[in-house]
């Protein structure tokens, strides 16, 4: 099964958690105590292990501050 790495834009995420929902591995989270210079919650990864590199949560984000590189 291929793995991926999950990376955020911090500072332009607006914390919609469209990517949350969108993740079929149920590993993103939205941190309610770290907020980005906008103001925003950020969207942190709970299990980076768990990550498949499906690139749902890239997908769904219509900020385009996620990226997802994937391995073999």
């Amino acid at each position: 099964m291929p793995k991926g790495t999950v990376t955020f834009n911090h500072e332009r995420c607006k914390g919609c958690n469209l990517c949350v929902d969108a993740c079929p591995q149920k590993i993103l989270y939205q941190d309610k105590e770290t907020l980005n210079k906008a103001g925003y919650n950020i969207i942190r990864v709970s299990d980076p292990e768990k990550c498949i590199g499906c690139a749902f949560c890239a997908m769904m984000c219509p900020d385009s501050v996620i990226t997802v590189e994937v391995e073999d």
